[in-house]
């Protein structure tokens, strides 16, 4: 009996003590990510440098829109809207440093809308968040590919560059002269015929 209060006894205070302290697994999310703030619906502050994209995409900025997918996919896809279009004004993205936001103009001007919008869509899974996930994952390198400076061009290279375009100017006149001299022997031909 005497035993009996003791183990209870034991075992409320170890209770107490873990509950009034926490119980902290070796392998629990604070231990592992120390210097990480577990509060998910807060975005974490990005330190960014002036001129540099820090890859933070603030969706209140974006047009996310969803719609049904395409493909095969069973009778799921006639009921959720998976497919993912996500839209942004690109001369407006202030977000955006403005030397890449050039750039972007320029790279993918075939995906701006007249309005000056990008659109991007996914459709690769059955899963809505995961799609989501790859347009910012394309959005991120479309705008990381605008920061990259232009490769910088050997001399030698120029000079080959240089050398294909004289030969190329050089056969185009060659076959001009010979197309000429064909339409005047014809029209020769043509001229020494009596009717």
């Amino acid at each position: 009996m005497f035993l009996n209060k003791i183990i209870t006894s034991r075992t409320l205070n170890l209770y107490s003590f873990i509950a009034v302290r926490g119980f902290k697994s070796e392998y629990s999310l604070d231990r592992i990510y120390p210097e990480s703030s577990l509060n998910l619906s807060k975005p974490k502050e990005i330190k960014s440098t002036p001129g540099k994209f820090s890859g933070f995409v603030p969706l209140d900025k974006l047009q996310i829109t969803y719609s049904r997918s395409t493909g095969p996919g069973g009778q799921n896809v006639n009921k959720v809207n998976t497919k993912v279009e996500v839209r942004f004004h690109v001369a407006t993205a202030s977000w955006i440093p403005d030397l890449a936001r050039e750039n972007l103009l320029k790279l993918h001007r075939n995906q701006i809308t007249k309005d000056g919008f990008i659109i991007l869509r996914s459709d690769k899974t059955r899963l809505q968040t995961l799609n989501l996930a790859d347009c910012m994952d394309k959005l991120r390198c479309y705008i990381r590919e605008a920061e990259k400076p232009p490769p910088e061009i050997l001399p030698e290279t120029l000079a080959l560059q240089k050398k294909r375009q004289e030969k190329a100017a050089a056969q185009r006149l060659r076959e001009k002269r010979h197309s000429q001299s064909i339409r005047r022997m014809k029209n020769e031909g043509l001229d020494n015929i009596q009717i």
